[in-house]
Formats: C-alpha cells, sequence, structure tokens
C-alpha cells in the first residue's frame, strides 16, 4: 500500500517546519522504469524529520514529503524553470542523480504527459496542505515563519567545488523574511561550532522565494545542512546518534532564535 502524499502534524504557534525532499519511496510503475542508482534515492535529505522533532515540542507544525524527489522535485516551480540559470542542477521530474548517473534506462522518460500527471498527483497536494497551514497560523497569529529543513552530501563534485559549509542559509538575499529574522539566522549559525555561511550556493529553493512574503506576514528561511555532521554519506545512509546529539541542540536553540525574531 502506497503511503500518503504528505504527513503533516499541526502546531499551534506560528512556526511551520516543511521538509520537501525527506520522502524516499518510488512507487511503481516509476520504480519499474528506473536504473539501480535510482532505487538507492541516495539524495534524499535523510533523517530530517527526526532531527527537527523537537518542533512538536515547541508547538511548532511539521509537513514532511513521503515520495523520493526522484518522483518529483516538490522545491522546483512546475513550471520546470531553473531557480539557478548557468549552474548545473536538477530539474522538476529529475533524470539524473546529484552525481550525474541516469535514473531510467529509457532516455525518452518520462513524457511531456506524465510530468503534467506528476504534478498534479504529487506536487499539487503537497504545496496546497502548506499554502494551507501558513495562511492558516498567518490568520491567527499575524506572522508565521516557514522553516524549509534540507540536507545534502558534504561533497557533490558535480554540484559545487569542494566541501560544502556545514549550515547552509538561503533567505533569497534577504527577501524571503523581515530584515531581524534574516540577522538572527545568520547570527545563530555564526555562533555555532560549525561552519556556515548565508545566502551562499543555496539561496532558498522555490519553496523559499514563493512564499517568503514578509510584507505578507510569511518568513521564509531555508537551511541546507551538510549531511556529514549527523549521518553517514554512504548507504545505507544511517543516523548517527553520535553526531546528532551535536548538532541537535544548536539546531534547536537556532529555530527558537530565528522563531523569537519574527515581527509581533
Amino acid at each position: 500500500m502506497n503511503p500518503p502524499i504528505y504527513t503533516l502534524t499541526s502546531g499551534t504557534v506560528p512556526l511551520v517546519v516543511s521538509i520537501p525532499h525527506g520522502g524516499a519511496f518510488l512507487p511503481e510503475p516509476y520504480a519499474g522504469a528506473m536504473t539501480p542508482a535510482a532505487q538507492i534515492v541516495a539524495d534524499t535529505d535523510w533523517h530530517l524529520a527526526r532531527l527537527y522533532d523537537f518542533t512538536h515540542a515547541l508547538g511548532g507544525s511539521m509537513l514532511e514529503a513521503n515520495y523520493s524527489r526522484y518522483v518529483i522535485d516538490l522545491n522546483r516551480p512546475a513550471s520546470g524553470e531553473s531557480l539557478y540559470p548557468g549552474q548545473t542542477t536538477t530539474s522538476l521530474c529529475p533524470t539524473e542523480t546529484f552525481r550525474g548517473e541516469p535514473l531510467y534506462g529509457a532516455p525518452d522518460q518520462p513524457s511531456d504527459a506524465d510530468v503534467a500527471t506528476r504534478v498534479d498527483t504529487f506536487w499539487r497536494p503537497y504545496h496546497d496542505a502548506l499554502r494551507a497551514e501558513l495562511e492558516r497560523l498567518r490568520a491567527l497569529h499575524g506572522h508565521v515563519l516557514l522553516w524549509e529543513a534540507h540536507s545534502i552530501a558534504s561533497q557533490l563534485p558535480r554540484l559545487f567545488d569542494g566541501q560544502l559549509p556545514d549550515l547552509n542559509i538561503g533567505t533569497f538575499g534577504g527577501a524571503s523574511c523581515a530584515p531581524s529574522v534574516h540577522e538572527a539566522a545568520a547570527a545563530s549559525a555564526a555562533a555555532m561550532p560549525f561552519t556556515s555561511v548565508v545566502n551562499g550556493r543555496f539561496k532558498g529553493g522555490y519553496i523559499t522565494r514563493h512564499y517568503g512574503q514578509p510584507e505578507q506576514g510569511i518568513h521564509a528561511v531555508q537551511l541546507e545542512m551538510s549531511q556529514c555532521i549527523y549521518m553517514d554519506e554512504t548507504a545505507p545512509f544511517g543516523y548517527r546518534e553520535d553526531l546528532a546529539a551535536k548538532i541537535q541542540p544548536h539546531l534547536k536553540h537556532m529555530v527558537e532564535n530565528v522563531f523569537a525574531a519574527l515581527p509581533r
């Protein structure tokens, strides 16, 4: 039996943690047409719901996708346009892994009709749920923080040079949130015993850019974490309790600080 498109746990305070790449499920018939490299789903943002489980104690909401980004990338616009023109990146319905390995055995997959079906089946339900949750909390509180939770392998030569900083904050150049929120995110990261950068290689994907409308009370911050600071970066991509115990308290404090910086 296939899982639901997403899992939503609704909270009471104006905080929404969105995990659009946390799913690893490949449904048929897509899985049957995919390569062995695809079956590993290596580019999943592994274990983030576990790492961010403090969200529930804070009273926040969490929205997590259950299907792999290889089916459709929920952090890309439905039109398929590139968010990083001129740079190597993956598409709305990817055809290759971050390392350049083909996802399909046939070069003509997925078809345009298939992409349209995936948008209707997977992309729209997630975004409908995210929009509704943001609007619900904004109506109650006036302002709401959207925290876009992501993670990625620390070294991917096809996508970026060298090793990524541990914490990669994106606020679309400061446009996706109020200055106080942007400054709190940057200051919190700088105070941690981890390397960090603000609006570097990852400035924020579609969700951060589209929903981050501070003048309308929605403040979006994306955090792309290097996976080496909390898990094994090789299959089977295990969660490392010893590493996670070092980053999780700092991560919670960071979210709390940024949340406290919301306009009231």
